[in-house]
């Protein structure tokens, strides 16, 4: 089956099963500023980890979970709410909340699976080139100040 078309059925499975979907991304940096990214197995490109908000689950729940789940990382305190985008690129009524993680420890050592082929932490100056316009568009409004905007 292709990566394709796995997130097109991933979305349509949403889009029947919740009248509104919610999702997280995380921004963490290391020691040295670099911040973290994951690239998935199933869409291109270099993203910030984080995935849906399930039913119950609140927006440190789930940013915390996706962080231990992708990364292997820990999350030591509750993460700062930054923005909330609304992302049309899944559907109409998908939103994401981006939130930035302070401190944390590594918890296990990453190893790629069916969902995350990759992670690594990147400079600022030195972002892999396939990092999506919409990660690049964060970092800029984090880091330099843009206003943020209202879509992903």
């Amino acid at each position: 089956m292709s990566s394709r078309f796995r997130v097109r059925l991933f979305h349509i499975w949403f889009l029947l099963t919740r009248a509104m979907t919610l999702g997280v991304r995380i921004l963490a940096r290391n020691s040295e500023g670099h911040v973290l990214l994951v690239r998935h197995t199933y869409v291109p490109g270099w993203h910030f980890p984080g995935g849906g908000v399930e039913k119950g689950e609140t927006f440190q729940e789930a940013a915390k979970k996706e962080m231990l789940e992708e990364a292997g990382i820990e999350v030591l305190e509750d993460l700062e709410f930054f923005s909330l985008y609304a992302n049309r690129n899944a559907s109409k009524r998908d939103h994401v909340a981006l939130m930035i993680c302070r401190n944390w420890q590594k918890k296990s050592e990453f190893q790629a699976n069916r969902e995350i082929a990759e992670i690594g932490f990147f400079p600022l100056d030195a972002l892999p080139d396939e990092t999506t316009p919409a990660t690049r568009r964060r970092l800029k409004e984090v880091f330099e100040g843009e206003s943020p905007g209202v879509h992903w």
